[in-house]
């Protein structure tokens, strides 16, 4: 990206400041990062049974090599720059694989069927469903990151510190490296040095039933007796201190002890106070020679395996939940490793952002409960564009740590009746997302074709696409159509879904203006013309090379027909010069418009249809 100087009258961009800028921000990509979350098991399944609680061989499992060269090379073409492939450590799953002496988890203990990948079972090794020899499981991983490599996209994969699995068994360790909770003094609720906390004396309990759940769905296993032994008993993953943790906690995992104890006090060295002006390189310094507790080790002993098969980043878990000095600490180590490792975390509360960036070392943060909760509201058709303005401008100091996404595995389909029920609702919501700001953008496979996550799949329920089943994803199946990765199975107004998915993810990918400056034109609009509405938004990117208006209509039965106007201080900042020139629409090129620059201002004629938004390039 070339260097521009902007005026100091652009106080309000997004290169605003409300707290002092780290030593090192992060390194500004040439070109927008595009994310494609894809959770693995599920991407290749062309089974179409969709048993309720139903087996794998009932409702078929996807595989690492589902994702071949063609299937890559289709995905890439979307504008897609890192894949996170959700699910690759290994989890707790039902079944036996006798071939590698491994035994069922306990269904007492286990959401779903398939498995939560949200419960780690084994962090040296990755799922064997995902595997067609489960003998050479983890190199058929190796080879799917090198087939991503080959397409020119990065790797993601999860890591999960907060919990593991109420079953962890570390079958796989490498040489020199303990379990966790093998040198755990369990007498004691806390040690430092413990991986887990525990409840001296008492058994642990699995939680009682609620609202007429049977694990499997009433189906007999031989482990299904209301009954897992663990003596004594381990907090439960989201803080739980009951020996019998409630239904509704993440009982299927145990929360890992990164050295704070039950009454909040912290076992460790606290980071200098001027952390967050330090950079990566001081982050690392700080902390050699210090004692720190073992989990920390552990998970940065994990994080080093797996950049050395080749991952080049990861999506950490609720990393809210752990101390931000472990982060300084494992950042720094990876950064160390591999400078340009991708790291997304997923944090939702506002107020610990500027820390989780700038003293923990994250490259991205989920923009869930400001930006995306706002679109949500807007598609539903019962937010206001007004509200987008303050977000934008309260994270702009931030905002190229602020990933937007408007769906993940967490989150409802856009397509479910509980959401929007119409996947063509999200396309305003879709141009926002992707242009406001220089953060990267992240789409869930299937939402590209308008997957309504509708299955009724045992653990899972409608809405979300369930991460808990073995179960499959019928519109993406059209576009997998048999293994061809072609749409062939889609409608045209599918076809055309994706394809205005594509249209969008590729022209912010090759944007340079979209990793330049922002102007918020909203507010002025609103102010100046009465008929342009809250359900209109409009604002401004440039660069040296590039100017650009975007404009949607979040409306879905009027149309907009009024006038843009361009606000002084961007006519400043653009020098624009009196007169009338011809805009063209650069996202789709189908329509032109004429700006008028006069004493008056500067302004287009604005028309969009419902849902329609366009950019306009201004040369």
């Amino acid at each position: 990206m070339k260097k521009i100087v902007l005026p100091a009258l652009l106080a309000l961009t997004l290169f605003s400041s409300q707290t002092p800028k780290p030593a090192d921000p992060i390194a500004m990509p040439p070109k927008k990062i595009i994310v494609y979350q894809v959770f693995t098991r599920l991407f290749g399944n062309t089974n179409t049974s969709n048993i309720p609680w139903g087996t794998k061989e009932q409702n078929g499992v996807g595989k690492f090599n589902d994702f071949t060269d063609t299937a890559l090379a289709e995905i890439k073409k979307l504008g897609v720059s890192h894949i996170w492939y959700t699910g690759v450590p290994h989890h707790g799953v039902i079944g036996d694989f006798p071939e590698i002496g491994l035994t069922s988890d306990d269904p007492d203990v286990i959401k779903g069927r398939a498995g939560s990948p949200y419960a780690v079972r084994d962090y040296y090794q990755v799922n064997p469903d995902l595997a067609v020899d489960v003998t050479r499981r983890m190199e058929e991983f190796e080879a799917l990151i090198a087939r991503t490599h080959k397409q020119g996209m990065k790797v993601i994969i999860d890591i999960v510190p907060n919990h593991v699995s109420r079953h962890y068994e570390g079958k796989n360790n490498p040489a020199g490296v303990q379990d966790f909770g093998a040198k755990d003094d369990t007498n004691v609720a806390y040690a430092k040095n413990n991986n887990f906390y525990y409840l001296p004396g008492k058994a642990f309990q699995v939680p009682a039933p609620k609202n007429g759940y049977q694990p499997l769905g009433g189906a007999a296993h031989p482990l299904s007796d209301g009954k897992f032994e663990e003596f004594p008993a381990k907090w439960t993953g989201n803080g739980s201190r009951l020996a019998q943790p409630d239904f509704y906690d993440w009982y299927e995992t145990v929360k890992v002890n990164y050295g704070v104890s039950p009454d909040g006090m912290k076992d460790f060295v606290a980071l200098p106070k001027e952390a967050s002006t330090l950079d990566i390189q001081a982050h690392y310094a700080f902390w050699q020679g210090k004692e720190v507790p073992d989990s920390w080790i552990k998970f940065k002993d994990i994080t080093q395996f797996w950049l050395s098969k080749g991952v080049d980043g990861f999506r950490f878990d609720m990393a809210e939940m752990v101390p931000v000095e472990f982060w300084s600490y494992l950042n720094s180590h990876i950064k160390k490793t591999n400078p340009k490792a991708f790291l997304l975390a997923e944090v939702y509360n506002p107020s610990l952002y500027r820390d989780y960036i700038h003293k923990g070392k994250m490259d991205y943060l989920y923009d869930k409960v400001e930006l995306y909760d706002t679109l949500k509201h807007i598609m539903q058709g019962h937010g206001s564009t007004d509200n987008l303005v303050p977000i934008l401008e309260g994270l702009s100091d931030v905002e190229h740590h602020m990933l937007h996404f408007l769906e993940n595995h967490d989150e409802q389909r856009i397509a479910s009746p509980e959401f929007a029920g119409n996947p063509w609702k999200a396309l305003p919501a879709m141009v926002v997302s992707a242009t406001s700001t220089t953060a990267p953008t992240m789409i869930y496979f299937g939402q590209e074709v308008g997957e309504p996550g509708a299955e009724m799949a045992g653990f899972g329920q409608p809405s979300r696409t369930s991460m808990f089943d073995y179960i499959s994803v019928p519109q993406h199946q059209k576009w997998v159509n048999g293994g061809k990765f072609d749409g062939g199975q889609l409608s045209d107004n599918e076809k055309a879904l994706r394809n205005y998915y594509s249209e969008v993810l590729n022209f912010t990918r090759n944007s340079s203006a979209l990793m330049g400056a922002y102007q918020d034109l909203h507010r002025y609009n609103r102010s100046k013309n009465p008929a342009y509405t809250d359900k209109t938004f409009a604002y401004a990117r440039w660069d040296a090379e590039q100017k650009l208006l975007v404009v949607t209509n979040f409306d879905e039965t009027q149309s907009v027909n009024t006038v843009l106007h361009l606000s002084p201080e961007l006519l400043k900042a653009w020098n624009l010069k009196l007169g009338n020139r011809e805009i063209q629409e650069a996202l789709f090129g189908k329509k032109t418009t004429q700006l008028r620059v006069d004493a008056q201002g500067a302004h287009i004629d604005l028309v969009l249809g419902p849902w329609e938004s366009a950019v306009f390039e201004v040369k």
